[in-house]
């Protein structure tokens, strides 16, 4: 044991080890050693010396090696074809038709799929004029393998070569019956048209749409007849595929195909027609290549109007396109409606409006149905206007008022429109009924404006009255229906009820905006010439504010009053005001106060009153302030503009001692300067 164990030791060969790891110096590229071998290959080689077989004995003995060499190849892989199809090439080459026949029939147990060795085969039998054992081959390929299509090719080349069109024929209808691939029945038809055979042709073509309906199928057979001249069969083929196809199966390419068969036949309007029916029926996307065409014949053949009524087919259809895919979509419903208003008959349009005020908003939210309402609009305009149909219109504008939900929210303009149209068809009532309902049911303030102006160019005053009541009763906060309700007693000549509206409107515990109420009120009593009413509504005014622009409107009234004393009573209420407005935080309104006083002084007041108003006049000063952000952390300081009122910085002793300093500050640098100035008085002396 230890013996063979040195043994094997010793026979383990020793690793060298490479003393010397650095590159040689000679490097050989794996481009070189590419290019040596490559050069080798070309080196020529004797060629193999040549066996002469001079007598019968050599040659079988040459044969039985041959025949020994392929069959020991065959036994050692029977599934590889190859050696058969080579075997049984050798035995034809040698003329052992018979031997070879023998190999191909060995071969075909071994694999009877396999295609090469069925047309090698036949082949072989073709190649030496063996016709009948060809067919008999021909025929159990084809019905072994039926769905090779190559069998069947040869096949029928094969039987028309022999002259043979009857066979040919034949093989042909036994291989329609597998129903093969378009090809195949093209196949028999060309050879059907090589012998002048039409009509077989056509039952085959009959045969052939209905095994594969395509509709490239139906424009062959169509452009078959109308190619052999059969104009009225190449119509009725047209026909039958537009009925086989049918609406749910329309395909442009049958309809342009059959429009340029007509066209060809100069039947302009049957092209015009079949351009329609088909344009009315395939949607946009799949009809491209259609309105092309139509366009294109229009102006070959059509006047003005037809290529007019291209475009508008084609908008149309777009548009039907738009409203199938969002029937919500109301802006495509005013594009489609409009376009058919301006070209389509009144039922067509009416439908269209039908379709498209059916599609009721689904949320009962007025912002959803501001859109969907012009629809309504629109219709009862058409039915009105173009139309010319005064019930229609009615009954529109109550189909329109019935559908909104007037519990939630209601459109005035529906009701004006409809009372304005019932006022142009002479029904005052049913204008009067139809607005006095819209207040009634859903009041708005664009309601009661719309009725009372309406019976304001009636001249019914008494009935505006009534209207304004009630409109006052809806919204007392509403300052502009109070003025213009005393605008109208007013224009009445009725000064006290108006006065008396004003009385109302001012003593209301809301308003929405009281300073135009007041205004005009003031402006008014001033119109009126009535001056201590018109101060004493100052006074109320300012006992409720105290706002910079009452008090002086207050002083220009009294200035504009032109009574004596008028000067003395103004400057009187500049005085108050400015008492009153030194607690005013706002000092920016102060200021304003303070310089409508002085310019009033200017033009009207002494030297001594307008030295007076300057006295109190601010001082502009900077300041800095620290700037907070919303969550109280600061963000700096940011610097602003204050004003100083010599009447507060006698008050307050720290401003007193600010200004102390700033005067200070502006001696020292006064005196500097005078420091300064001597030597340069010396110098200008010695110039």
């Amino acid at each position: 044991m230890a013996a063979s164990t040195a043994a094997g030791k010793q026979r383990i060969p020793k690793v060298a080890k490479v003393k010397n790891k650095a590159p040689a110096e000679v490097q050989i590229t794996a481009e070189q050693l590419l290019r040596e071998a490559k050069e080798r290959e070309l080196e020529l080689l004797p060629p193999p010396p040549q066996q002469k077989i001079t007598d019968e004995e050599e040659l079988n003995d040459y044969k039985l090696r041959k025949r020994k060499t392929f069959e020991d190849n065959i036994r050692k892989n029977r599934t590889v074809i190859s050696n058969w199809i080579k075997y049984a090439q050798w035995e034809e080459s040698l003329k052992e038709i018979q031997r070879a026949r023998s190999i191909y029939e060995r071969a075909l147990d071994v694999d009877y799929r396999n295609i090469t060795l069925w047309l090698k085969y036949a082949e072989m039998e073709m190649k030496n004029r063996q016709v009948n054992h060809a067919r008999n081959i021909w025929d159990r390929a084809i019905t072994t393998l039926p769905r090779v299509n190559q069998f069947w090719y040869k096949y029928t080349y094969m039987e028309e070569m022999l002259g043979n069109v009857a066979g040919a024929r034949q093989v042909f209808e036994r291989w329609m019956e597998w129903q093969p691939e378009e090809q195949a029945w093209h196949s028999y038809i060309n050879f059907e048209l090589r012998y002048k055979e039409v009509d077989r042709a056509r039952t085959i073509y009959e045969r052939f749409v209905l095994v594969h309906p395509d509709v490239k199928n139906w424009i062959k057979y169509a452009r078959f007849e109308e190619k052999h001249g059969y104009f009225a069969h190449a119509r009725k083929v047209y026909e039958r595929a537009v009925e086989f196809f049918g609406d749910e199966h329309m395909d442009e390419h049958l309809y342009v195909a059959f429009a340029k068969f007509e066209e060809n036949q100069k039947e302009f309007e049957r092209v015009r027609v079949i351009y329609k029916y088909a344009l009315d029926r395939i949607s946009k996307q799949e009809a491209q290549e259609l309105f092309k065409n139509y366009t294109v014949f229009e102006k070959k053949f059509g006047d003005r109007r037809g290529i007019e009524d291209i475009i508008v087919s084609k908008r149309r259809f777009q548009y039907e396109e738009e409203v199938k895919a969002n029937p919500h979509n109301y802006d495509a419903w005013f594009d489609y409606l409009r376009l058919v208003e301006s070209d389509a008959e009144a039922e067509t349009v009416r439908e269209v409006y039908e379709r498209a005020i059916a599609n009721v908003p689904p949320i009962p939210e007025k912002r959803h149905w501001k859109r969907y309402i012009y629809l309504w609009v629109n219709y009862a305009l058409y039915e009105e206007l173009e139309a010319k149909d005064p019930e229609r219109t009615r009954q529109v504008y109550k189909a329109s008022l019935e559908l909104i939900p007037h519990k939630k929210f209601t459109f005035a303009k529906m009701w004006l429109l409809y009372a304005q149209f019932e006022i142009r068809q002479k029904n005052l009532p049913f204008a009067r009924s139809a607005l006095g309902t819209s207040i009634g049911k859903c009041p708005k303030n664009k309601l009661f404006k719309g009725y009372i102006e309406l019976e304001l160019q009636l001249r019914e005053f008494d009935r505006c009255r009534k209207l304004y009541e009630k409109f006052l009763e809806f919204g007392p906060e509403n300052c502009t229906s109070w003025i213009k309700f005393a605008e109208l007693e007013t224009i009445l000549g009725d000064i006290e009820r108006a006065r008396a509206i004003y009385e109302l409107a001012i003593s209301q515990p809301r308003l929405d905006m009281p300073e135009v109420l007041w205004k005009s009120y003031i402006d008014f009593e001033i119109e009126q010439e009535e001056t201590e009413r018109t101060r004493n509504l100052y006074r109320r005014l300012l006992q409720r504010t105290q706002h910079v622009k009452v008090w002086i409107s207050f002083a220009q009234f009294e200035l504009s009053s032109g009574k004596e004393g008028s000067l003395a009573k103004c400057r009187q209420i500049y005085e108050e005001a400015n008492r009153t407005m030194r607690n005013c935080e706002e000092k920016e309104e102060r200021l304003m106060l303070l310089e409508s006083w002085r310019s009033f002084e200017d033009e009207f007041g002494a030297i001594s009153d307008k030295e007076r108003v300057d006295k109190l006049m601010p001082e502009k000063v900077k300041k800095r302030r620290k700037v907070q952000t919303d969550d109280g952390s600061d963000a700096g300081w940011e610097e602003y503009y204050d004003y100083i009122f010599p009447e507060d910085a006698a008050n307050q002793p720290n401003l007193k001692l600010l200004a102390m300093a700033k005067l200070w500050k502006k001696q020292q640098q006064e005196k500097e300067a005078a420091e300064q100035d001597p030597d340069k008085d010396i110098d200008e002396s010695e110039s």
